[in-house]
């Protein structure tokens, strides 16, 4: 009996009609990123390991490892913002700023199985190199929605929120840096459970753990903004004024999610996810990372978003079902 080889868990291969359709997909967002003036690069999808682990970089290290004829440490890219970062600095050390890169690129990713994830990834992103908050950030925010509705999406939201909020929120609660690594793993990953087990663990006062348990669900439209005190009034001023910027058809996609954090290390301020009610999972992301570039020797403020084109493809064919 003969033997039928299978992919390695976590990949699948791509047939001609899915491909054809990919395509057409990555043209149309191609064209909104080049009308943006955004010229597309590609990077090596080999990077050296040091490349990964320095700086603000350190927590985003790949889990694919090999060596070179020299002995050199070499990792499969995990993540095309560091990259492109280090394209910045080489290539780019005395270019004016701002810049405006896109890209379409394989990442690859550790995964557990169970959860039916993807190891190998194709990204469509764009990443604004020199452009400060808030405009950059508007500019930013401005392109992804015009991408995916290029891309023919009608249903999707963007989550707004901002990375420093939770970290200052823990801070000013008394709660330790390793602790509060551990409840940001656990949010991370959407496990609520996990955080309130975290918390039971303190023995925080009743307040401050129902406070910590609550936060991370408030998600919501502007009026989620009023009323706000402490942590909470600072993130959502920056917030409000964010959404004062954003023209109106961009900013009716806008939803403001208090529980965002992310698993990256090098954001600073402003991220964002992108969620389908097609699809379970977010579709994509994004944020500021205005310290990065200083780890590769141009300090630079920065923003940028990555999406999962396959995801994308097919939150619009499940939109495209249910619209008959």
């Amino acid at each position: 009996m003969s033997v039928v080889d299978r992919t390695p868990t976590g990949t699948r291969d791509v047939l001609p009609d899915e491909m054809r359709e990919l395509r057409a997909l990555m043209a149309r967002m191609r064209e909104v990123f080049e009308r943006g003036g955004y010229g597309e690069v590609y990077t090596p999808a080999l990077e050296y390991e040091r490349t990964f682990t320095r700086g603000e970089a350190s927590r985003t290290s790949s889990p694919y490892r090999l060596f070179d004829e020299h002995g050199n440490v070499l990792v499969l890219r995990s993540d095309m913002t560091i990259p492109i970062a280090r394209m910045v600095a080489s290539r780019f050390r005395t270019a004016p700023t701002p810049l405006r890169f896109c890209y379409f690129a394989h990442i690859f990713q550790g995964v557990r199985p169970r959860r039916g994830q993807s190891r190998e990834l194709l990204q469509a992103g764009v990443e604004l190199i020199g452009a400060p908050g808030p405009d950059g950030t508007v500019e930013a925010l401005t392109l992804l929605c015009d991408a995916l509705e290029a891309a023919g999406l009608e249903s999707f939201k963007v989550g707004l929120g901002d990375v420093t909020l939770y970290p200052t929120l823990l801070r000013s609660l008394g709660v330790g840096d390793e602790d509060s690594d551990t409840i940001l793993a656990e949010l991370a990953l959407g496990d609520f459970v996990g955080v309130a087990r975290e918390l039971a663990r303190l023995r925080l006062r009743e307040a401050d753990a129902e406070l910590l348990l609550r936060v991370p669900r408030m998600r919501g439209g502007s009026e989620l903004l009023e009323g706000l005190d402490g942590p909470l009034h600072d993130a959502g001023t920056g917030m409000r004024e964010l959404l004062g910027m954003l023209e109106p058809r961009t900013a009716r996609r806008v939803i403001f999610d208090f529980g965002l954090v992310h698993n990256l290390g090098y954001y600073t301020g402003a991220i964002f996810q992108v969620y389908d009610p097609a699809y379970g999972m977010p579709l994509g992301g994004g944020g500021r990372y205005d310290d990065l570039l200083g780890d590769f020797g141009r300090p630079l403020p920065a923003v940028g978003f990555g999406l999962d084109v396959e995801r994308v493809h097919i939150a619009l064919r499940a939109e495209e079902r249910r619209r008959g």
